[in-house]
């Protein structure tokens, strides 16, 4: 798993996909591919970059319909086999997948038992097989969706196009899906910094929506049946600094972003003049926190070393004790909750799945979650209801710099 980007709209669509394949780069990967719907599929994929990706690419792919991934390998080999998207038996469908089938090999058995076969040795292919099936029993698009994803378990933010349906079909559990609807039609992305340079009207899929976008517009429905009540909101301007601008790499000119950053992230919140902070999402007051019996703080990678500052701060300062947590452990240690401590997850991207995990974990058992994220109208800050964003904008770099500044800030 790692980038997605889908497109369906009235412009070529493989520069789109390139250029945002390129702002996905950040997140690390290991092998690209792409697919532009005409009359058949073009896929083309490989191991490697982006850049090697784009020399197997035609200099002119016509099509206006298209989805594109990069992988990091989960399940199977770095090949060129196991890259994304895959195709269905037939070549009538194809899919781009993040997340994990946790019974895919069931599945898969179960499928070849019936005589089928396979390219990859990924889980996702599993995907286009079943949706395959399910749209040559005469079913819609969405409701072949539904069908491919029934009965699987596991988490995805999968993408598909038909070759006898105009529709792109996209859905949601537990691996983002964000979409932007530009004046020249859909976009769909795992993260919201490929929407930049088109629209800033976006729309968070939440986990179990399925949506469907064609002539006749976009519907959003639940996995279950009925309509989503998710809506479109206002992306932050913040998200168009990612341009690289006069920097020779993204790591440095984030280094220098800061100053500025942290300046964000404390206006208006501090008030140096009479030596107090104001956070204006946590809803405690003064004598809230005196009655806090401990701090936990929750988060993975470099939101954890935000956290273990945060620890020796809490402690230092307020004389509550504190305790940083590895997010992807804690679920598993079935953790004593207390209603009256405090919780604190934190993540850039709001995304993070184990912290999302451990979250529900801590609100299973009666305790409630403040977030600290950057990312705003992101999974972690909608089921904690309550926090502070970091406001640092975009990172690029796969080291952290101005998130990290902000979340120990």
């Amino acid at each position: 798993m790692c980038g997605i980007i889908a497109y369906h709209g009235r412009r070529q669509a493989a520069p789109i996909l390139v250029s945002g394949l390129r702002r996905l780069e950040y997140r690390g990967y290991d092998s690209a591919g792409i697919a532009i719907r005409g009359e058949s599929f073009d896929v083309r994929k490989r191991t490697g970059k982006v850049e090697e990706l784009e020399q197997i690419l035609p200099e002119n792919i016509p099509g206006t319909v298209g989805i594109a991934h990069t992988r990091w390998a989960t399940h199977g080999g770095v090949t060129d086999e196991n890259a994304h998207p895959h195709l269905g038996p037939e070549q009538r469908v194809v899919i781009v997948h993040n997340g994990i089938i946790e019974n895919a090999t069931r599945v898969r058995r179960h499928l070849e038992r019936k005589g089928a076969s396979f390219r990859s040795e990924t889980d996702s292919e599993v995907i286009a097989h079943r949706l395959e099936q399910a749209v040559e029993k005469g079913q819609s698009p969405m409701n072949a969706m539904r069908t491919a994803l029934k009965g699987l378990r596991g988490t995805w933010g999968v993408c598909a196009l038909f070759l006898d349906h105009e529709e792109l079909v996209c859905a949601r559990n537990g691996s983002p899906l964000v979409l932007g609807e530009a004046e020249h039609g859909l976009i769909v992305t795992s993260d919201p910094q490929p929407l930049v340079e088109h629209t800033d009207r976006i729309i968070i899929l939440e986990d179990g929506d399925i949506a469907a976008y064609g002539k006749n517009g976009l519907s959003i429905e639940r996995l279950d049946g009925g309509q989503s009540d998710t809506s479109a909101i206002t992306m932050e301007e913040s998200w168009g600094e990612a341009d690289l601008g006069d920097y020779p790499h993204y790591m440095l000119k984030e280094i220098y972003e800061q100053p500025e950053a942290l300046r964000q992230c404390i206006s208006g919140r501090l008030d140096a003049k009479n030596g107090n902070g104001r956070l204006g999402g946590m809803h405690l007051s003064a004598k809230q926190l005196r009655k806090v019996p401990h701090v936990r703080l929750l988060g993975c990678g470099t939101a954890l070393n935000a956290a273990l500052i945060g620890q020796q701060l809490i402690e230092r300062l307020a004389r509550i004790p504190a305790v940083a947590h590895v997010s992807s452990e804690f679920r598993y240690q079935d953790p004593v909750v207390n209603p009256e401590a405090l919780h604190f997850a934190v993540s850039q991207s709001g995304e993070t799945m184990d912290t999302i995990a451990a979250i529900k974990e801590i609100q299973l058992k009666g305790g409630d979650v403040h977030g600290v994220v950057n990312v705003v109208g992101s999974t972690i800050a909608r089921l904690c209801g309550q926090g502070v964003y970091i406001h640092s904008g975009p990172e690029q770099s796969v080291a952290s710099t101005k998130a990290f500044s902000n979340m120990v800030a």
